[in-house]
């Protein structure tokens, strides 16, 4: 699949925000007043950009709204009414801490709950495609609950959780690569499957087209294994590697603001390989695998 840099930021940045908002729903960090402020800004920040981001990536983003009428059979659609609901009620939530000084811990939990709701929506928008076998697994929407935790415990400041939560996240990456390698052809399908021909082995006589069209840019993405065997280091090193360290030693402002940042990349290169490495069965009429 083509990784477009709107999808890339939408579910890095949004994952972090709402991580963020479930760490403070349940409290972690107590904060109150101007620093729960603080908090709170930089947890919507992160959500309604990642959010705003993702509408880039619409063919016609004025139409947007219409996919709030499709919550019965999109995931797409659930996950905006997932992410306003949460938003809406971790606002009034917030509006306690800050303003009133009072912690009103039902509606945290329920803010907290509903924001991890919204990650497991955006993960199942990739999850059910069955037209892509390495992200039709159980492990899709597990990477993305445990990223989302892992980095909105670093922002929390909960290093206790933080690093046990890095640990299983590099761990459930890993075994997403692992699995997804051979997704495809763990599928069984093949040209032949796909042409629905039968009595022999099916190949191409001649290529589709003579030139590239809408479905070899978007769903036909080839990357070379040598740079990505490169980039799942770098995801491993930056996401979990380097914050983990960081946040073994001493602490010190410098070395959270490292953790975080080397978080936040680490993932965007996960979220590339997540996309690049995406093979989609209509690539198998171009003789892709």
């Amino acid at each position: 699949m083509h990784p477009a840099r709107s999808v890339i930021l939408f579910t890095t940045l949004s994952g972090l925000g709402f991580g963020l908002l479930i760490w403070l729903g349940f409290g972690l960090p107590a904060v109150t007043g101007w620093v729960a402020f603080v908090f709170f800004v930089l947890a919507y920040l992160l959500a309604v950009g990642g959010l705003i981001a993702s509408a880039f990536h619409l063919g016609h983003p004025e139409r947007g709204l219409k996919a709030f009428t499709q919550w019965r059979t999109s995931w797409l659609s659930r996950e905006g009414w997932a992410s306003v609901t949460t938003l809406i009620v971790m606002a009034i939530y917030g509006a306690g801490l800050v303003f009133l000084d009072s912690r009103w811990s039902l509606l945290g939990w329920l803010g907290s709950t509903l924001s991890l709701g919204t990650v497991l929506t955006t993960s199942m928008i990739y999850t059910q495609l069955r037209s892509v076998p390495r992200w039709h697994s159980r492990l899709t929407p597990a990477l993305f609950l445990v990223l989302s935790l892992a980095g909105g415990a670093l922002l929390a400041g909960q290093t206790r959780w933080a690093v046990p939560l890095l640990i299983f996240a590099g761990i459930i990456q890993i075994a997403h690569w692992i699995r997804g390698d051979a997704a495809l052809a763990r599928s069984g399908t093949t040209m032949t499957s796909a042409t629905g021909l039968r009595g022999g082995a099916v190949r191409a006589f001649e290529p589709p087209h003579t030139g590239p069209n809408y479905l070899l840019r978007e769903m036909v993405y080839v990357v070379g294994r040598k740079h990505a065997a490169r980039l799942r280091v770098i995801a491993l090193l930056l996401m979990v590697a380097v914050p983990v360290i960081c946040l073994i030693l001493p602490f010190s402002h410098l070395l959270a603001a490292l953790a975080v940042l080397s978080h936040l990349a680490g993932v965007m290169v996960s979220r590339w390989l997540f996309f690049a490495e995406a093979e989609h069965v209509v690539g198998l009429y171009y003789g892709q695998r």
